[in-house]
């Protein structure tokens, strides 16, 4: 990741989580299961950028494998989230998406209900499943709407 990027052009880093209201009494690593969440679809619907895929073909073959999880895809990029790892789909929606606050509520509904945190939320591949799916049905619908 870049040293020098401007915060504009970030969607979400887990610093921006850990250093702010994270539960003391969790492992760090939960500050970056949703960011490896969506950074996963991202790599599974090929809406990365050349950028990306030039610096992460390793992850994301490894990814696709299953070898590594949500919170290790997020953690080799520092929990960060930001424009130049999509392509210009990638960006639109997660402008839309992610920037939007569209999937922190459905991230929300589906996966924290009862827990006491979004950092609560465990990295499986069914929780995996459950979120991409919802963003698969809203990606969709984004299409149809705005392409």
């Amino acid at each position: 990741m870049p040293q020098s990027k401007i915060q504009k052009d970030i969607y979400d880093s887990a610093k921006m989580h850990f250093l702010g209201n994270f539960p003391e009494n969790l492992p760090i690593e939960q500050a970056y299961v949703h960011i490896g969440i969506y950074l996963g679809w991202i790599i599974e619907k090929e809406l990365y950028s050349e950028f990306f895929e030039d610096e992460a073909g390793l992850q994301m073959i490894r990814f696709h494998r299953r070898e590594i999880c949500c919170t290790i895809l997020s953690e080799l990029w520092d929990g960060y989230l930001g424009y130049e790892l999509f392509n210009k789909t990638g960006n639109m929606f997660t402008y839309y998406y992610y920037a939007g606050g569209i999937y922190k509520k459905d991230y929300m509904n589906l996966l924290v209900n009862k827990l006491p945190s979004i950092y609560h939320v465990k990295d499986t591949w069914e929780n995996y499943k459950l979120m991409t799916d919802k963003i698969n049905e809203r990606f969709e619908f984004w299409q149809s709407e705005f392409l």
